[in-house]
């Protein structure tokens, strides 16, 4: 029987914990350096995690002013729970906190660059863009 996800954007998560999550995930981040990642926990505007039980599974950290754009910063699953659908639900809570009138950009790895397209982003060359609602 598969696991229950739960997510949550008011559970603090330490420095060592994002660096064994974006270890676990494959991500590139410099998971050696606590200091920088607590600074990148720190100054986050959003934070979304995925929890199997105990365990952090996956997060969405973002950056914005919640009024006209938005960053997602980082998308990091753990391989073991990847293709689940943790990372399309953690994208599609940080949008309904954001709002439609707020746009959602990020930077994909290449590796990364057919999965966007079908979380809802729209390709422009290298990056990601999720257009916010006409004004």
């Amino acid at each position: 029987m598969d696991k229950l996800i739960t997510y949550t954007n008011d559970k603090r998560i330490t420095a060592q914990e994002l660096a064994v999550l974006f270890e676990a995930s494959g991500i590139h981040r410099p998971i050696k350096n606590l200091p920088r990642l607590q600074k990148m926990l720190d100054n986050s505007d959003i934070l979304w995690t995925a929890w199997e039980d105990d365990t952090l599974v996956g997060i969405a950290r973002a950056l914005t002013d919640f009024s006209y754009a938005c960053y997602l910063s980082d998308l990091a699953i753990t391989k073991d729970h990847q293709r689940q659908g943790i990372g399309h639900k953690l994208i599609e809570m940080l949008y309904s906190q954001i709002g439609p009138d707020v746009s959602l950009a990020l930077l994909a790895a290449p590796s990364a660059l057919e999965y966007y397209p079908k979380v809802n982003f729209e390709s422009i060359n290298n990056a990601f863009l999720r257009r916010r609602r006409p004004f």
